[in-house]
């Protein structure tokens, strides 16, 4: 039981006064949330003993009460344990490495303390964000670096204090050969969506970024799933880590999910007829090929609809640029390939559909979670054609899920929060 004088109360009553007195704090929000984020042991973000100013970027985020990953994450990690923790995308699991960064910085020293690797620009992009958010009253200075943009500016920005990198795989690889990224004292060192940096593509570049890292170091990896590479990386490269597991369900619990059976020509009619029937705050809709998302944002933009889209082949400061307006409302509907499943938190959305049905489980989890963000309401709708059958019965066991027949009707308080 804490008294009035311990240190964290304080802080919280500081940090209350100051969005009391400032009129910062946002507007609570209200919609209904599922147990993915609410099914906690109660704790509250001063009982992790953080900085104020922490606390301030915490609250002012609007993050009221820490989810299930963030109480089990954010005191081992503090408390210097590796951690390997299993947790759906869209729980919470961004702030549940990026506060324990935050806490540890020592801002008056000026070299790299955190490198947190993502597999994709998008995903650095948001991730530096929040970093940036939650961390906006402590001195902590925040860079990200990824591939297609500008090594020289990059080469350039290291040239001042940088205390966490953001990266992909590759650039921080660059930067650190070129002996610009100067990783010897990166005490900590995070992997988001490891399952897909241990992929055959990146694994490699992982293990030659770890030769720049200290022997004395500390690492957080976060999947959603568990393939045999994770579990051998963790075999070679942590110590003892502390293993979390809240993945007990493997998609999320608010997002209801249907199948319609279509002929490849009728999905455009099913896709407009989806559009009139459904209250779509904003959605998602999955192609499975980069030629096919052009042609359907065209084909939605002729029926009537706002479209945005993003693809892998797009210029990044297009791409930049999209996902921008996107997600600040700038458009109700974005096509994109899988560039996009990974990761990305946008809390509007509320509807995915699946133009093309997603090859493997991993795939149509990472899309799928693309609704029901933070434990919030969401659907997902499949259109099947005769040649996606059985990968749909695959789906369904591997995930351990059913995908239901879409009905005539579907209740808006099923994805309406």
């Amino acid at each position: 039981m804490k008294t009035h004088d311990s240190p964290a109360v304080f802080y919280l009553s500081e940090c209350l006064f100051f969005f009391d007195n400032k009129n910062n704090m946002p507007e609570k929000d209200k919609r209904q949330q599922t147990e993915d984020v609410t099914r906690t042991k109660g704790n509250d973000f001063d009982d992790f003993y953080l900085k104020r100013e922490l606390l301030m970027g915490i609250f002012e985020k609007g993050f009221e009460k820490p989810s299930p990953i963030q109480e089990e994450t954010i005191p081992i990690a503090l408390a210097g344990r590796d951690i390997l923790a299993r947790a759906k995308n869209g729980t919470g699991k961004t702030a549940s490495f990026v506060i324990p960064c935050l806490e540890k910085i020592e801002p008056e020293k000026n070299f790299i303390q955190v490198l947190v690797l993502v597999p994709t620009r998008e995903l650095a992009l948001q991730t530096s964000q929040v970093t940036k958010e939650l961390g906006k009253h402590l001195k902590v200075e925040v860079m990200v670096t990824t591939g297609g943009t500008s090594l020289k500016d990059d080469i350039m920005r290291l040239y001042n204090p940088v205390h966490i990198l953001v990266a992909t795989p590759g650039r921080v690889l660059d930067l650190a050969n070129k002996g610009v990224a100067n990783l010897a004292n990166c005490g900590l060192f995070v992997m988001d969506e490891a399952d897909k940096l241990l992929s055959p593509e990146f694994q490699p570049l992982i293990e030659q970024v770890i030769a720049f890292l200290p022997r004395e170091r500390q690492m957080l990896m976060f999947s959603a799933t568990f393939p045999i590479t994770v579990k051998d990386f963790r075999d070679r490269f942590l110590q003892r880590p502390y293993e979390i597991n809240l993945m007990e369900q493997l998609t999320l619990k608010g997002v209801s999910q249907y199948y319609a059976y279509v002929e490849e020509r009728q999905k455009i009619h099913c896709l407009n007829t989806l559009f009139s029937k459904l209250q779509i705050n904003q959605s998602i809709i999955f192609c499975n090929s980069v030629n096919r998302v052009e042609l359907l944002a065209k084909k939605i933009t002729e029926l009537g609809y706002s479209c945005f889209y993003i693809h892998a082949k797009m210029l990044q400061a297009h791409r930049n640029r999209v996902f921008h307006d996107f997600r600040n409302g700038g458009c109700r509907n974005l096509v994109c390939s899988d560039l996009f499943t990974r990761g990305i938190d946008i809390q509007a959305v509320n509807v995915v559909i699946n133009f093309d049905f997603p090859k493997n489980s991993e795939t149509y989890l990472h899309r799928i979670g693309r609704s029901g963000r933070f434990g919030h309401l969401g659907i997902a709708i499949n259109f099947v054609t005769y040649e996606d059958r059985f990968n749909l019965y695959k789906i369904e066991q591997e995930l351990g899920t059913e995908i239901k027949a879409i009905p005539p009707q579907i209740d808006p308080a099923q994805y309406v929060s």
